[in-house]
């Protein structure tokens, strides 16, 4: 059986294609110039089961016809497009265009929803990347050697409320908090983005005491009541379509919090892909960071 791969950037693209081999797939590649790592070309000279298409964002009539002539009844969408590019960088063909208009809101959710549906028209059913990487999910309970504290708990439970309702109405998956305060909320940007911005925002506040619980002294000498001790949350959401835009977190992700000074990451168990799990739990654990995976 023949499967179409729609790649976007990143490694998970790689890690469907090793996958997808290794269940024994034929795999075409819809490759994204945008977005795709061009080294994914190296594979498919590795490879002759594996051939690779290059077509931009917005081709979306492109898309159907190279999937027709590869034989593809079934693909599946792998690798991270960047919400900003989806919204600014489409130079949409006459089908995406015609979608588009037809939108009640240009969210992303909608806007893939909307493709997933123009292809199953075209007889392309679009599957669920967890049918080949369920064994990267998060499983529940603390993946690190260190557990939250009291502080980083009560910064998930508040977090959690916040990153669900902001991710109900499709506009991220992340918030940083610190001291049960919200610092920064993804929207466009992505993960690492969000938390790094949070990092410079707490940089730039003047002093910082380390306590939840400020003395009458710190309140009196005018110190600021925030921890610096950031805890970020990534949830999925409410209705997660697994089909795309699953939450996903790698080493650059730990990387982003050390550069921010963040303690504390809270995932969602099963619907939040690890990848490379052992170096980013080695990363994570070698920087005193707490790493855990919550019930839905």
């Amino acid at each position: 059986m023949k499967l179409g791969l729609i790649a976007g950037n990143g490694r998970f693209p790689f890690l469907l294609l090793d996958a997808a081999r290794a269940r024994g797939f034929a795999v075409t590649v819809a490759a994204i110039r945008e977005e795709t790592d061009p080294q994914i070309d190296r594979r498919a000279a590795a490879d002759e089961k594996i051939s690779v298409h290059w077509l931009s964002l917005g081709e979306l009539s492109k898309l159907i016809e190279l999937f027709h002539k590869e034989g593809v009844a079934a693909a599946v969408m792998a690798g991270q497009v960047k919400h900003k590019q989806i919204f600014s960088s489409i130079r949409p063909d006459w089908r995406l265009a015609k979608l588009l208009l037809n939108l009640r809101t240009r969210n992303t959710d909608m806007l893939l929803g909307a493709v997933a549906k123009v292809l199953a028209d075209e007889g392309i059913e679009l599957i669920s990347s967890t049918a080949f990487l369920e064994p990267l999910l998060a499983q529940e309970g603390v993946l690190t050697g260190r557990a939250p504290d009291e502080e980083e708990r009560k910064n998930i439970e508040y977090g959690l409320g916040v990153a669900r309702a902001v991710a109900g109405f499709d506009i991220g998956q992340t918030v940083v908090v610190a001291a049960q305060a919200c610092l920064a909320v993804e929207a466009m940007e992505g993960t690492d983005a969000t938390i790094e911005r949070a990092g410079r925002l707490m940089k730039a506040m003047e002093g910082g005491a380390s306590t939840l619980r400020p003395t009458d002294e710190d309140l009196s000498a005018g110190t600021p009541i925030l921890s610096r001790r950031l805890t970020v949350v990534k949830v999925a959401k409410p209705n997660q379509d697994m089909r795309f835009d699953v939450p996903v977190i790698g080493v650059t992700t730990v990387e982003a919090m050390i550069g921010a000074g963040a303690s504390c990451l809270s995932i969602e168990a099963g619907r939040t892909f690890l990848f490379d799990r052992e170096p980013l739990l080695e990363r994570a654990n070698q920087a005193g960071i707490a790493i855990v995976a919550a019930p839905r």
